[in-house]
């Protein structure tokens, strides 16, 4: 009861925290104006929602653009030859959409319409931009199943066994995920392959965390993966809505968890020019790496203490059969 109430609490607490009231903090915006145009965009930011937005100077249109298709800023106001535009990318999620697709209109009544363009949409097979968070959201609660079943349905499998299994089930997991979100349902767009290795190495951080932490804790290690992995991976992961609307305790989390930094490289591969993909490979092999490592350590631990318990156990019965052969003799 008190283990299944903790989660659970742990659960409504965390992301309420993170999305009963997202707000932007200091979200990047780019501008390519003048002096004063730059400052009377920047007065009508600050006007329309204090401290959400930080201006961005760029030299010009194409520093802007490149900017925003690699998700360096999330807008781009651009005055140029007397008119003024706002671009932005709908591939941010709706959420973001709702924030800066309004932009627009801060300066619609100083020098004429400003026009607003979406540079970079969604897919037609993902009209609420959820689909990275549900391919990613599914495949970590798998990972963490299997952290947890490894040990409940088969216990005494070796190091190389449980290895193997957490191999295959993380490369089948990965191409299935690839299959149905990028080739049958057209949800996720780029390379197939390039899918189906992020989610690979997502999954499988995840089932080898959960895994290190069951092999360090015991049964206490199932909560505790629930909790660090599904929950607080989750909450952070920037599915939902960018890690830059989280509050400043949970921000820090979406660079380091295995969600997090999936859930940016699957939208770098779709959407934003590969941005996050060489630190995601990097960070989800390290986590493999770390926790492999250390489930190997901890076996090879055991193994040795093991075989000395059984000697120092042995000795003395040895010495008291050899005593008793004397005695007789």
């Amino acid at each position: 009861m008190v283990t299944v109430l903790t989660v659970g609490l742990v659960f409504v607490g965390v992301f309420l925290a993170a999305f009963h009231t997202p707000k932007a903090h200091r979200l990047p915006v780019a501008v390519v104006a003048s002096d004063q145009g730059a400052a009377l965009f920047d007065v009508g930011l600050q006007r329309m929602e204090p401290d959400a937005f930080q201006v961005e100077r760029y030299a010009d249109e194409g520093s802007a653009r490149s900017a925003l298709f690699h998700r360096r800023v999330y807008a781009a106001y651009i005055e140029h030859g007397g008119t003024r535009r706002v671009l932005f990318a709908g591939a941010n999620g709706l959420a973001v959409q709702a924030l800066v697709a309004p932009l627009g209109h801060t300066l619609q009544g100083a020098g004429g319409k400003v026009h607003t363009e979406d540079v970079l949409p969604l897919s037609g097979g993902d009209s609420r931009g959820l689909s990275v968070f549900y391919a990613s959201f599914g495949l970590a609660l798998a990972g963490f199943l299997f952290g947890q079943m490894t040990y409940q349905v088969a216990p005494r499998l070796s190091f190389r066994q449980r290895m193997a299994s957490l191999g295959i089930f993380a490369v089948v997991g990965g191409l299935a995920t690839s299959l149905i979100a990028h080739t049958v349902f057209d949800a996720i767009p780029g390379p197939f392959l390039g899918i189906a290795a992020v989610v690979a190495l997502m999954s499988g951080a995840v089932g080898a965390a959960t895994v290190l932490l069951i092999r360090v804790f015991g049964a206490l290690g199932v909560p505790l993966g629930s909790i660090f992995m599904l929950v607080m991976g989750n909450a952070t992961s920037g599915g939902v809505l960018p890690p830059s609307f989280l509050p400043g305790w949970l921000q820090p989390m979406a660079s380091v968890m295995p969600p997090g930094v999936g859930v940016r490289a699957l939208d770098g591969l779709a959407y934003f020019h590969h941005d996050g993909v060489g630190s995601g490979l990097v960070v989800l092999g390290v986590w493999l790496l770390v926790c492999v490592g250390g489930v190997f350590t901890l076996d090879r631990i055991a193994v040795s203490s093991g075989i000395v318990h059984a000697a120092q156990r042995g000795r003395p019965a040895a010495v008291h059969r050899h005593r008793r052969k004397g005695e007789t003799a």
